[in-house]
């Protein structure tokens, strides 16, 4: 994308960015008495398309909406696979068991990703990768292998799981673009964090470790796993001497809290890029400002319908790109 192009994307990007929900959109969402009033006050907010959507076929057409946007304006969406990537990795997993399986499941897969589903589906039918990307062939033989032999979905996960993260980080490397890059090791890391916590409370042991944990930058693979080892309080040492420390905090708080902490974070990074007309990375701000507004809403909406108290949805509501 030339740069001029780059000056009309992100100038109607500006305009885009007025209708994002802000912290009074939340208020008056967390006012409403219940799931189906929020419904509504989203439809006339615009969100969703004939209004009598569910909550997840709104925020379905939600994301494909920013899709389209962006779509309209980049020629070449492949600069954002540091962002749908990951989806190509949630349909080999959904493929894979479906033919494990052998039925014929609806509405599992992700349309926005880099990959057809249905191309990716066809070759786990057929044991037949060489067709799928690169990315995909770095991890489908094992997986593949793995589930068909033994049924152990677990540890099919973790194999996808982690070729998902490597995939993630190298493609946002490969961008040269500093947000990008950026989003992509605060991925990494906050799964890896997450990775360290749970197989501490679960006694894993190393060789789990090393085959889950992916490498990144701001974190020491091989000292996140020593710490893990020894215990709980070793992973907040370790931490605290990280670029995460102020992390800690809210990881001792709750696991929905430290996932709130991450979101945040990007939130608070990806800001100002508003200011920064001459890249992408006010566009890849916009699509993450929307994943972020999704996620916040599909919080408000499951407490709204599971009769969570108003207190227990504000603690994990997160920071409004606006």
């Amino acid at each position: 994308m030339a740069e001029n192009q780059y000056l009309y994307a992100v100038a109607r990007i500006r305009s885009k960015e007025t209708a994002l929900l802000n912290k009074g959109d939340l208020d008056q969402l967390m006012n409403c008495k219940n799931e189906a009033q929020c419904l509504r006050l989203l439809a006339d907010k615009g969100w969703g398309r004939s209004g009598d959507e569910n909550a997840d076929q709104m925020l379905g057409i939600e994301r494909e909406k920013t899709w389209n946007l962006i779509g309209e304006m980049v020629d070449d969406l492949s600069v954002f696979d540091t962002f749908l990537i990951g989806n190509d990795f949630h349909n080999l997993k959904a493929a894979i068991k479906q033919v494990y399986s052998n039925t014929d499941f609806q509405d599992i897969y992700i349309t926005q990703g880099t990959t057809d589903p249905k191309l990716i589906l066809q070759a786990v039918k057929e044991h037949n990768f060489t067709d799928l990307p690169e990315h995909l062939q770095s991890c489908v033989e094992e997986a593949y292998e793995v589930m068909m032999h033994t049924g152990d979905s677990g540890l099919c996960d973790i194999i996808i799981d982690k070729a998902s993260l490597e995939a993630t980080l190298k493609k946002g490397k490969a961008t040269k673009n500093e947000l990008l890059a950026l989003y992509a090791e605060l991925k990494v890391a906050a799964a890896n964090i997450n990775i360290a916590l749970r197989s501490c409370k679960t006694g894993k042991d190393e060789a789990f470790l090393n085959r889950a944990m992916a490498e990144c930058d701001s974190l020491n693979k091989k000292e996140l796993i020593a710490a893990t080892l020894e215990g709980m309080d070793a992973i907040y040492n370790y931490l605290l001497n990280t670029e995460y420390a102020d992390a800690v905090g809210a990881i001792k708080e709750s696991s929905s809290a430290f996932e709130r902490w991450c979101d945040n974070l990007i939130i608070r990074q990806i800001k100002p890029q508003k200011f920064n007309p001459f890249s992408l990375s006010p566009l890849a701000a916009y699509i993450l400002a929307r994943e972020n507004e999704i996620k916040t809403v599909r919080i408000i909406l499951s407490g709204k319908r599971n009769d969570i108290t108003d207190n227990q949805i504000r603690e994990r509501l997160r920071e409004m790109y606006v």
